[in-house]
């Protein structure tokens, strides 16, 4: 009875920790058209995210809008990426993403001035936890490709711990130091 009680809890028993936030992006009514006449089904995108850090996204296909939604859901639990953030707030730096035609640029912002950026990018920066950016599409429109453009820039986001890491420096020694300046001024 000792081991029943020590072994670890199967899967189903598991409580689901809902500590993830999905945001459905665009919803789809698909058509395929078979001898008898067309059969509709739904595609769903969703963004999820724990808005500490995390996202991902996923698209999910089914005759039902709750069941392509619940795959979208779930293929975007498996495709979770971290991003470094700077205060918990915003981006380290400024940076571009591509994926197809879509192009978005991304720029850090001031503490108070919120998400400025349109639809899905929007979506993936709520549920990432940045406060303040300021993003624009360049290109494609298309939910899909705004998406993966995002996540492409965001891919590309590196912190000053990891930049000195991979260097093997310090991070004091990385980061610019303002200071310099007045100093070798007051030498002078």
């Amino acid at each position: 009875m000792a081991e029943r009680e020590n072994r670890r809890p199967r899967r189903e028993e598991r409580e689901e920790t809902p500590e993830f936030q999905d945001r459905l992006v665009a919803i789809n009514r698909v058509s395929k058209t078979v001898k008898g006449g067309k059969r509709f089904g739904f595609a769903a995108l969703v963004v999820v995210g724990d808005q500490r850090g995390r996202v991902g996204f996923g698209k999910g296909k089914a005759k039902e809008v709750p069941e392509a939604i619940r795959k979208a859901t779930e293929q975007a639990k498996r495709n979770l990426m971290r991003v470094p953030l700077r205060d918990g707030r915003t981006l380290h730096h400024d940076v571009e993403g591509r994926h197809g035609a879509g192009k978005v640029v991304m720029r850090t912002a001031p503490a108070g001035t919120g998400i400025i950026a349109g639809g899905p990018m929007r979506a993936v920066f709520e549920m990432l936890g940045v406060q303040d950016v300021v993003a624009k599409s360049l290109g494609s429109q298309n939910p899909y490709n705004m998406i993966r453009a995002t996540l492409d820039g965001l891919k590309a986001e590196a912190s000053p711990r990891s930049v000195a890491q991979r260097r093997g420096k310090k991070v004091a020694d990385i980061l610019p130091s303002h200071d310099k300046p007045a100093e070798a001024a007051a030498e002078a």
